[in-house]
């Protein structure tokens, strides 16, 4: 049997941690309040990153805290006091992209396991061999990195230092999110975790001189989208990723919903359990990919792994997202006397509808509700309250945490 590679999961709040390890992620990757590069996400207190932990461990798996940032002065003052406030949880390890805060982690918390982060630009055998010598487990790879560069890592380093790759998610234009864009044109450093995605922006190129005469440099009518990237998913070359040698795969998205979370973890679940369960039987099934086009995504690449990419690897028409599904609650319990499901309301649905179990094990569920009720058990015809518990009726038992869709146009 192959070894298995870590699944590695985002989780930008306590509820996310706990979908993602209940979906099959084997370890997740989590922000405390300072320090990290989603400020945008939730982010953990100390107590609620006790709380996480626990719920990891229990089940076996792992927590890892990001301090990713690249610091200023001021960071390195701080980062005693968050550091100490936050080893109380007993997290698995700290990621770090900053020589400086590396070092001084090793003075602090000799025992803590280290992470170098993708910001620290990790692409070749040397860098990686350098932060293994000054103590660091893992190495976190660049996202611009080839299959056979990461061989060549492989095989030019120590067998007990860890290499992990980003293996889905939105891509940036700059070395693995070293931007000055942001910053630049919004006073919002990327580098400091509050990027405001100006890649994503609609440009046209005006000369100096001509002031409001725009060039014809644009796709269409609409703009061109130059530096707008599709999002990463290797999902059909699972097999490729663990003959890699990686230790890890990881998936981007901190600042994702749970059903993204949900849905991405449990595709990627089950096609590296089939591939190491039989690699020489192995067969990609087609469902693990449709399952990830029914998230909220752009257009799906391989980015570097089979070499540069070319211009076919961005969106030159818009920077939306395909949203083709919409989630409308998640379970909250099942009563078996009464056989009535209790969802937590997301998005408003009806009396009628054709709906999907997305399960956190085995193939989704199709139901066409055909009776649902209110708390007080008043029967509705729509559910059109957010965060409010409505009960359907369904023969079929269906477990607690799991996604109820719809496609969007139904």
């Amino acid at each position: 049997m192959k070894k298995k590679p870590e699944l590695l999961a985002p989780a930008g709040s306590l509820n996310k941690l706990k979908i993602a390890i209940t979906y099959g992620a084997d370890a997740v990757y989590v922000g405390g309040e300072e320090f990290s590069l989603r400020v945008a996400a939730e982010n953990f207190s100390p107590e609620e990153l006790e709380e996480g932990v626990r719920f990891a461990h229990e089940r076996g798996k792992k927590v890892y805290l990001t301090a990713n940032i690249i610091p200023h002065n001021s960071d390195i003052e701080e980062y005693e006091s968050f550091l100490k406030k936050y080893s109380k949880a007993k997290f698995d390890a700290v990621i770090l992209s900053d020589l400086g805060m590396f070092q001084l982690t090793r003075e602090l918390a000799p025992e803590l396991e280290i992470h170098v982060s993708t910001q620290a630009n990790n692409v070749n055998f040397k860098s990686a061999e350098s932060w293994y010598k000054m103590g660091a487990k893992r190495v976190i790879l660049a996202r611009e990195m080839s299959f056979d560069e990461i061989a060549q890592i492989r095989s030019k380093t120590p067998k007990d230092l860890e290499l992990e790759a980003f293996v889905h998610g939105a891509m940036c234009i700059s070395y693995s999110g070293r931007c000055l864009l942001s910053n630049y044109m919004t006073n919002r450093d990327s580098n400091l975790g509050a990027c405001s995605h100006p890649c994503r922006w609609k440009y046209y190129l005006v000369e100096e001189t001509r002031p409001g005469e725009y060039m014809p440099v644009f796709e269409n009518e609409r703009g061109t989208f130059i530096y707008n990237s599709k999002d990463l998913c290797m999902i059909e070359h699972i097999d490729k990723l663990i003959e890699s040698g990686l230790d890890s795969f990881k998936i981007e998205g901190r600042v994702k919903t749970e059903y993204y979370l949900a849905t991405v973890v449990k595709a990627y679940r089950e096609a590296i359990d089939a591939y190491v369960e039989d690699p020489e039987g192995f067969v990609f099934d087609k469902k693990w990919l449709d399952e990830l086009k029914k998230v909220s995504h752009r257009d799906y690449t391989t980015g570097f792994f089979f070499g540069k990419p070319d211009g076919n690897e961005q969106n030159y028409e818009t920077s939306s997202y395909i949203r083709e599904y919409e989630l409308l609650g998640i379970v909250q319990s099942y009563d078996e006397d009464k056989k009535l499901l209790s969802v937590v309301q997301k998005n408003r649905f009806f009396n009628g509808s054709q709906v999907e179990f997305l399960r956190p094990e085995g193939d989704f569920v199709k139901h066409k509700i055909e009776y649902m009720e209110n708390e007080d058990g008043e029967e509705l015809e729509i559910a059109n309250r957010p965060q409010s518990i409505v009960r359907i009726k369904i023969d079929t038992p269906i477990e607690k945490d799991a996604m109820m869709r719809a496609p969007r146009d139904a």
